[in-house]
């Protein structure tokens, strides 16, 4: 594809369509505003099997609150520009944090928390409607928890923890079955980019933060399933039935 950055109708109205469902299934994510067909011939191999064709280019103007990353600090903390990161975390507190109060001095502390827990809910919900995100790098991860990058994606039609829609990931790292962990991995790089603005004590707090993602993501990825059973109360056997009707749908 030679990095040309451009996209073909076909997959522009498949990005127009799933985000604005993911909007009504209320799930965080960017929301698509219009979609303009190009006089540009795009090509593009569209199997990944040599047959390459030429298709019609198209542009989606997608709206959000935000488009800062995971990657965009970063980037910041891997070339040194510590000042340079502050400034940019600070803006970011100050106009999509509003609970955490920019003379605190564990702000970024409270803003790495909020970050953790709402990345683990958005997973949640990913895998409540089956849904993959074919790439979950730290540049497709919205310090906001919103779902703003639609290339490769996809829904199970059943159930299958290896589900993979992107067919370039010829090594499935970004399975279906596989986001949590994916997702953890992105933290764990947001914490490290995060240290050196953290003193001793709060990053030992940062890394006790991120040890509780994965129960987050568990109770809330219960919480989903329950609903969906219509499992009222608390109940020991709930877990239990949620992991068996999985594997029974595995099976079928």
């Amino acid at each position: 594809r030679n990095g040309d950055g451009r996209a073909v109708l076909r997959s522009s109205v498949r990005e127009f369509l799933c985000s604005e469902a993911m909007h009504y299934l209320g799930i965080p994510t960017s929301r698509a505003a219009s979609l303009v067909v190009s006089d540009d011939d795009v090509w593009r191999d569209q199997f990944y099997n040599g047959n390459i064709k030429k298709e019609r280019g198209a542009v989606v103007l997608r709206l959000a609150k935000s488009w800062f990353r995971i990657g965009s600090l970063e980037i910041l903390a891997y070339s040194g520009e510590l000042d340079l990161q502050r400034r940019l975390l600070d803006f970011i507190i100050q106009e999509h944090f509003p609970s955490i109060a920019m003379n605190d001095s564990n702000r970024y502390l409270e803003f790495f928390s909020t970050v953790v827990s709402e990345t683990a809910n958005l997973i949640a919900l990913w895998m409540s409607v089956g849904f993959a995100h074919g790439v979950c790098n730290t540049d497709n991860f919205s310090l906001l928890s919103l779902t703003i990058d639609y290339g490769p994606f996809g829904f199970m039609e059943s159930y299958d923890p290896n589900f993979v829609p992107n067919t370039s990931d010829d090594e499935r790292r970004y399975k279906i079955g596989n986001q949590a962990n994916v997702g953890l991995f992105n933290l764990n790089k947001l914490l490290q980019a995060l240290k050196p603005l953290l003193d001793p004590r709060q990053k030992k707090l940062a890394s006790q933060i991120l040890e509780g993602y994965g129960e987050r993501y568990y109770i809330r990825f219960t919480e989903l399933f329950k609903t969906k059973l219509g499992l009222l109360g608390e109940n020991e056997d709930d877990n239990y039935l949620i992991a068996f009707l999985l594997k029974v749908s595995l099976l079928c």
